[in-house]
C-alpha cells in the first residue's frame, strides 16, 4: 500500500494532476487525496486549481458537476459504472414528462442528480443551504423539490412550506433503523446525536444536531470545549475517517444495520481503491466526457444556487 500511495503522488506530480475524494470513500483514499469534501465543494475546488487532469474519487454524478465547472479539463473517475441510489431514483425523462403536466411548478433539484436532471432544473441545492436557497423563492410559489423526499421533508417541517416531493432517496440514508439508534443511545446515554438530513423523519427526531456533513464536522467542532465526548453519527460511515483525524480525543459511533453489528456503508462509494486510482492515472481512463450544450444548460442551476448562496 505504502509503495501504492508513493507512485500514485509521483504521477499527480509528474502529469499535475490531482485527487478529489468524498468523506464517504475509504480511509486510505482519502489518505491519499489532495482534497477531501461534499460533491460540489471538490469541483468547485478542483476550478480552482491549476491542474491539467482531476480524479473524483465517488460516484458517476460527481465527476459530471466536477466536469460541468472544468469542461477544459480532464476528469477521471476510477469506476465509471460508480453509481449513486439517490440519483437514480429521479429519472429525467420522468421529471420532463411532470414538468409538461405541472408548468406552473419550478424545479428545485438536489445537487445529488445526474447532468440530465440538473439540465431540467430551475436551481440546485446542497444540504447545506437548501433551506436558504427555499426561502429566498416567495412563499407563494409552486415548488418540486427532487429527488430526495426526506430532505425534502425536512426543509417543508422547518420552513412551513409545502413543497411537491419527487419519491426517491438514499438507500444508505433510508435504511437507519429507529431500533438501532435507540439501542446505541441506550448504551452511549451523554452521546450527542448528529444527523444528515437525507435520514427519515423517525430518525431526524432523536437528532441534536441535523446538517450536511460539513455541518456535522463544524458541529463537532464547536462542541470540543464542551462535556460531549461521544457522538452518534447518522450518515455514511466513511465520514468517520475526516471526524476520528481532526478530533482524535472523541468518540464517534456509526448505527449498525439492524440486528446487526455491519456498518450502514455505501458500496458505491467504496468502489474506488488505491489500486483503480493508480491504474486510473496511468492510463488516464476512464475519462467523463459530456454533450458541450447539454452541459452548459445543466450548469446553470448550480451557478443560480452559487449567487443566492453568497
Amino acid at each position: 500500500m505504502c509503495e501504492i500511495r508513493e507512485r500514485i503522488r509521483r504521477i499527480c506530480k509528474e502529469k499535475n494532476a490531482i485527487i478529489l475524494a468524498h468523506y464517504y470513500t475509504r480511509a486510505e483514499v482519502q489518505e491519499v487525496a489532495d482534497f477531501i469534501g461534499d460533491s460540489l465543494a471538490l469541483a468547485q475546488q478542483a476550478a480552482r486549481t491549476d491542474a491539467d487532469i482531476i480524479l473524483m474519487c465517488g460516484v458517476h454524478f460527481m465527476a459530471e458537476t466536477c466536469k460541468m465547472l472544468c469542461m477544459d479539463r480532464k476528469v477521471l473517475i476510477p469506476v465509471l459504472s460508480a453509481g449513486c441510489s439517490l440519483a437514480d431514483s429521479c429519472n429525467a425523462n420522468e421529471l420532463h414528462l411532470w414538468r409538461e403536466q405541472h408548468p406552473e411548478y419550478k424545479v428545485v433539484s438536489y445537487v445529488n442528480t445526474t447532468i440530465d436532471v440538473k439540465a431540467l432544473s430551475n436551481i440546485c441545492v446542497t444540504s447545506g443551504n437548501a433551506l436558504k436557497i427555499i426561502q429566498s423563492f416567495p412563499k407563494e410559489e409552486k415548488l418540486l423539490f427532487c429527488p430526495d423526499r426526506n430532505l425534502g421533508s425536512y426543509i417543508n417541517s422547518v420552513t412551513g412550506r409545502e413543497m411537491e416531493l419527487w419519491n426517491g432517496g438514499c438507500h444508505v440514508h433510508g435504511r437507519f433503523s429507529v431500533q438501532a439508534l435507540k439501542t446505541l443511545k441506550d448504551k452511549h446515554p451523554e452521546a450527542r446525536v448528529m444527523a444528515h438530513p437525507e435520514c427519515g423523519k423517525d430518525i431526524l427526531a432523536l437528532a441534536d444536531t441535523i446538517g450536511s456533513t460539513a455541518a456535522i464536522l463544524k458541529a463537532v467542532g464547536e462542541a470540543e470545549n464542551s462535556s460531549v465526548e461521544e457522538f452518534i453519527i447518522a450518515t455514511e460511515p466513511g465520514i468517520l475517517y475526516e471526524l476520528r483525524k481532526s478530533y482524535p480525543d472523541r468518540t464517534f459511533f456509526t448505527i449498525p444495520r439492524l440486528d446487526s453489528v455491519i456498518c450502514n456503508e455505501c458500496e458505491h462509494m467504496k468502489l474506488c481503491t488505491l489500486e483503480n486510482i493508480l491504474s486510473t492515472l496511468e492510463n488516464e481512463t476512464p475519462e467523463i466526457t459530456l454533450d458541450a450544450s447539454l452541459a452548459k444548460q445543466a450548469v446553470r442551476p448550480i451557478l443560480r444556487m452559487l449567487e443566492l448562496s453568497k
